[in-house]
């Protein structure tokens, strides 16, 4: 059985933070997100001088009495975000009870309760193969959530994941009407950079969540091993190998390993998309509060 970290304590800690944009965002009305552009709330925000077509109900008659010039009042602009959340479901993020399942549950959850917490919508899309599967719909309200969220602990992890044909292949990405989040190792043969890249074309805000388990990042193992790829499903696969751990290869792998980090870092900055990369012993408020207010996604 799947331990989960999903209770009432564990979304009470995160109705404080709220998740923010960097771009002005052409979403629905209704929202809590201020745009650059004047809209229809209560909140006054400025004034500019009156232009022929103009609605008359918005002149400032107190400033006409002192003026005698027409000024219209300008109010602020919110906007409804709509969050959607990839999850990579391959045998890596988690076959069997893997802790890293839940984990990658949590945060995908975290996120989603922040977004419908603040009036926003979100999806969820669960990469399974080439495909995204959208088995919830879009989620408003934090009823539809939690039915979604019940479900979705049960998820189950296994074969691979083409990141790019899933993200490309989904018939409603959005367009500048909010955030999109990839939750995944990244550890795939498949080349996960043109999702990034369709989702910038489509004017969405980036952001990739790289889940690694301590072993992952730095593995204990020594002597002679026997390394299984837990995508692979015939014993035989190439990927499994006998190898005899030395010093040196574990150099060598802490070397590659931050390789792989910084070159996903570096290509995320060159598309202005956000990354944060974390270990599942860490508390997942402690990733929200730390790793997402340093990149400027929470708030």
């Amino acid at each position: 059985m799947r331990t989960s970290v999903l209770n009432d304590e564990f979304f009470s800690r995160l109705e404080t933070l709220s998740l923010e944009l960097r771009a002005n965002l052409a979403g629905f009305f209704g929202g809590k997100h201020l745009v650059r552009t004047y809209g229809q709330t209560v909140e006054f925000a400025d004034y500019r001088e009156y232009e022929l077509g103009d609605d008359i109900r918005r002149i400032d008659w107190n400033l006409y009495s002192r003026f005698e010039k027409f000024f219209l009042k300008l109010f602020t602009d919110e906007r409804q975000m709509h969050t959607q959340i990839f999850l990579d479901c391959s045998a890596s993020m988690g076959k069997d009870n893997d802790p890293k399942a839940s984990y990658a549950i949590g945060v995908a959850a975290a996120l989603g309760y922040l977004s419908v917490h603040n009036m926003d919508k979100v999806s969820y899309k669960l990469i399974k193969g080439d495909k995204a599967e959208d088995p919830y719909g879009t989620i408003v309200g934090k009823r539809a959530f939690f039915k979604a969220i019940s479900e979705l602990e049960t998820l189950t992890f296994d074969g691979e994941a083409d990141l790019s044909a899933a993200v490309t292949g989904c018939p409603n990405p959005g367009n500048n009407d909010g955030l999109t989040v990839i939750i995944s190792d990244f550890f795939s043969d498949f080349d996960w950079k043109k999702a990034v890249d369709y989702l910038c074309y489509k004017k969405r805000q980036v952001l990739l969540v790289q889940i690694m388990t301590p072993e992952e990042i730095d593995p204990l193992y020594q002597g002679r091993v026997n390394l299984i790829d837990s995508e692979s499903a015939d014993i035989s696969d190439t990927k499994n190998m006998k190898i005899k751990i030395t010093r040196s290869s574990q150099i060598a792998y802490e070397e590659a390993m931050k390789d792989f980090v910084d070159g996903i870092k570096q290509f995320c900055t060159s598309r202005n998309a956000d990354f944060v990369s974390i270990s599942t012993d860490q508390p997942i408020e402690r990733v929200l509060f730390k790793e997402l207010l340093k990149v400027g996604i929470m708030a």
